[in-house]
């Protein structure tokens, strides 16, 4: 154990004045600013998150700005003169990639007088039980068997959608021990307008917003050594946290893999992440996921005219990873001020970067040639870990429980509002601001939780500030 985990046992081993000298960060490490080693690009209005790679080549833009047009623009309803983006549905959330990972960006849940959640959606399934052993194997979860496992709430013309999603919110008060007071808002989900009957009455529910696609490639890239190199399922070390590897199914190599994308780290790469997408989403099959998500008991839904076997050929899909793989992380800010360094202290003294991993190395065998080698700062582990009760959906899936969620990274995470116009954290957007983000965390995180709660209004500014720069 190193002597920084060593201070950041339970302050009743040592005291905090240790913890602060050997967590007191006084400049910037060399290259600090480089979130994506040379991947690093330098923009940080709203189209921060929407820029190629630095290091891709001016050749390879091209192949970018192609799958950037697939990425943004709408797919419209089968049968259409536009082949190439036809398919849309029958049963969808929305017409195009681009209005649910908005610029790129950090999705939201919908406001009240919303026609739609667009950017947030909900997942279902069912309780497993010992005879589903074999379906989670390769499916993750049991289907709730109206609905399956996402709600659609829109639909094409002659075709019922699913149902109707809207999110009310009860106050959940957290004081500091300054006194200082906050009011977290814990979501309610409520489900409306069901078009095919009435669910389940075990159904699981699972509110989901859209992540940010910023260098996602080099999280590909990340050895999964590496990555399993950080897993303590067992917490042998007693440390508390006890991250573990979720092994999910990956339908191209028709085998178990290491998941590292989604909220629950359920699909092992990008390419299954993004045919899961255009399946689930918009409803477009793929060679990868060949059949539109309709169930036996919607009738309309599956007599609905298709766009083709498959709807996304198999050069839209490598179009849509190659600009995925390739979408620039910003350069982080003020790296090097006061402020900064001193909420960096904080949060290593808190404990924060036992799961929020600052930085890796990318493998040589990366994907594409831009993305290997790199010295990347991304915050996460790539692991789930248990987050509490506050925050469980109490929906498993794969090896995940319903009280654990993947690390998100953190890099580009101060630069949401440029992008978005909004400050909605967590995988359900209920944290209104990165202070609520952090107050909601519990669980392997409770620890670190109690000790921020313990910053004055000085230090809990310098914290902010510290995430804010990244």
């Amino acid at each position: 154990m190193s002597p920084l985990q060593r201070c950041l046992l339970p302050l009743l081993v040592l005291p905090l004045i240790a913890c602060e000298q050997q967590a007191n960060f006084t400049a910037a490490e060399p290259g600090e600013a480089l979130s994506a080693g040379t991947a690093t690009v330098r923009k940080f209005d709203h189209n921060a998150f929407s820029l190629p790679s630095a290091n891709l080549a001016p050749s390879r833009r091209l192949d970018f700005s192609v799958g950037n047009s697939f990425f943004r623009n709408p797919w419209v309803t089968a049968p259409a003169t536009t082949t190439a983006r036809d398919g849309l549905g029958p049963l969808f959330n929305t017409n195009a990639c681009q209005n649910c990972h908005i610029k790129d960006g950090r999705g939201h849940p919908p406001a009240a007088d919303a026609l739609s959640a667009a950017s947030m959606l909900v997942r279902l399934s069912l309780p497993a039980r010992p005879e589903d052993a074999e379906r989670l194997l390769q499916q993750g979860v049991v289907a709730e068997p109206t609905y399956g496992t996402q709600l659609q709430d829109m639909a094409n013309p002659g075709v019922a959608p699913e149902g109707k999603v809207r999110v009310s919110y009860s106050s959940v008060p957290v004081s500091f021990a300054d006194g200082t007071e906050v009011e977290l808002r814990k979501p309610r989900l409520e489900i409306s307008q069901l078009g095919y009957g009435a669910m389940h009455p075990d159904t699981l529910f699972s509110v989901r917003i859209a992540p940010p696609m910023i260098g996602l490639g080099l999280l590909e890239a990340i050895a999964e050594a590496d990555i399993l190199a950080a897993a303590d399922p067992d917490d042998a070390d007693g440390d508390g946290i006890s991250g573990r590897a979720n092994r999910v199914w990956d339908r191209q190599q028709q085998r178990s893999a290491l998941g590292r994308f989604g909220w629950k780290a359920g699909q092992p790469s990008l390419n299954q992440q993004n045919a899961d997408a255009f399946a689930n989403d918009m409803g477009l099959t793929s060679s990868l996921i060949p059949h539109d998500n309709c169930t036996a008991a919607q009738a309309d839904c599956l007599a609905a005219a298709h766009g083709g076997e498959p709807e996304v050929s198999d050069t839209i899909l490598a179009s849509v990873l190659f600009y995925s793989r390739n979408l620039g992380v910003p350069a982080r800010r003020d790296v090097d001020a006061p402020e900064v360094l001193k909420g960096k202290s904080l949060f290593h003294q808190a404990g924060c970067q036992k799961c929020h991993t600052p930085s890796f190395t990318t493998s040589t065998e990366a994907a594409e040639p831009e993305l290997a080698n790199q010295v990347i700062r991304p915050y996460t582990d790539l692991l789930l870990h248990d987050m509490g009760e506050g925050l469980a959906d109490g929906r498993e899936e794969f090896l995940a429980s319903g009280r654990e969620w993947r690390t998100p990274p953190l890099w580009g995470i101060g630069l949401t509002e440029a992008v978005n116009g909004h400050t909605q954290f967590l995988h359900d957007g209920r944290a209104r601001n990165l202070l609520e983000a952090i107050l909601w965390h519990g669980g392997e995180a409770e620890s670190a939780r109690q000790r921020v709660l313990q910053f004055d209004s000085d230090e809990r500014a310098a914290l902010l500030a510290f995430l804010n720069s990244l």
